[in-house]
């Protein structure tokens, strides 16, 4: 199951062919811009999983292992959640007077029914991510209080989808947030094409950056993991670090460039990464933003030593 896990990350390496146009924000559209960003997952997470679900039985998920009281169903009411969520936000942008994205083109693979929930414990993530990041930037307490909606709804997916996966379902007390670019890298390569109709949204992939093929078994706190970069990619001069963002402050790792390999230690901490967290190649060791990131995020499942509560205090 661990390896499914890896492998599900490692689909993000995939090229992009539709990243929309990058266009400068305005304040006074942020809230629109922000729901069809929203959106944009939306339309990819319910299209995951209708398709899942119409190419697998539940006898199937049955077959891979997945045939806990419930599962299937639960796995039906996640799809209904997605679509409706969907519904929702292209009202929600038709009320406010903005064209809504309409859906992609998409390709997630040839996914078996293992893959397919090693995927989508990626996605779940990501869109709390992604919730998460974008929050504070929403002006409109209305929109805000509907975010948060979702976003409670896409934590509770996480934690059956993770559950499911016999992996810790709440592994950190704090979710990290990403920002409009770092979730785009990771939505884009499941994107193949998109309406020409579509509003173009202020967002751009990065270079990929994925933990490497020779990484197997579970990561800990302390490995050092090899990630692999694109062929073609430019590495800039001078040091490179590894950054892992997390709630209450990124951590980082010197990195090595070997060979189009990024060699970084993760991080060790009784509040460091744990579970679902990123790993992203920068020129910086104190700040992660558009300007000084090189490649990423990359998604890796860390499994750090349990701490009693009583340690941590």
């Amino acid at each position: 199951m661990k390896s499914s896990i890896i492998s599900a990350a490692a689909i993000l390496a995939t090229t992009a062919s539709a990243a929309p146009a990058l266009v400068k924000r305005q304040s006074s559209d942020i809230d629109g811009v922000i729901l069809n960003y929203a959106l944009t997952l939306e339309h990819l997470e319910a299209n995951f999983y209708a398709s899942g679900i119409a190419k697998f039985s539940e006898q199937d998920f049955a077959n891979a292992g997945f045939n806990g009281s419930n599962f299937y169903r639960d796995l039906q009411e996640v799809a209904r959640d997605e679509q409706v969520h969907v519904d929702f936000l292209t009202t929600a942008l038709k009320g406010a007077g903005v064209t809504p994205v309409a859906a992609c083109t998409y390709d997630f693979g040839n996914l078996t029914p293992a893959s397919f929930i090693a995927t989508a414990q990626v996605l779940e993530g990501v869109g709390v991510s992604a919730y998460l990041g974008a929050a504070a930037l929403i002006t409109n307490k209305a929109y805000l209080t509907a975010a948060g909606s979702i976003l409670t709804v896409e934590a509770r997916h996480s934690s059956f989808v993770r559950n499911s996966l016999a992996l810790v379902p709440s592994p950190q007390p704090f979710d990290i947030p990403l920002d409009f670019n770092q979730v785009y890298s990771l939505a884009a390569p499941f994107i193949k094409s998109c309406p020409s109709t579509n509003p173009a949204l202020p967002v751009k992939a990065f270079p990929s950056l994925t933990v490497g093929k020779s990484v197997t078994g579970p990561i800990a706190q302390g490995d050092t993991i090899e990630f692999d970069i694109p062929a073609d990619m430019a590495v800039p001069a001078g040091p490179l670090y590894v950054a892992f963002p997390l709630a209450d402050g990124t951590m980082y790792s010197s990195a090595v460039v070997k060979d189009c390999k990024v060699y970084a230690r993760v991080p060790v901490g009784h509040t460091g990464p744990n579970g679902e967290v990123y790993a992203i190649l920068t020129t910086s060791a104190t700040a992660i933003s558009d300007d000084n990131t090189v490649a990423g995020p990359a998604v890796l499942e860390v499994k750090a030593p349990f701490v009693p509560a009583s340690a941590s205090a």
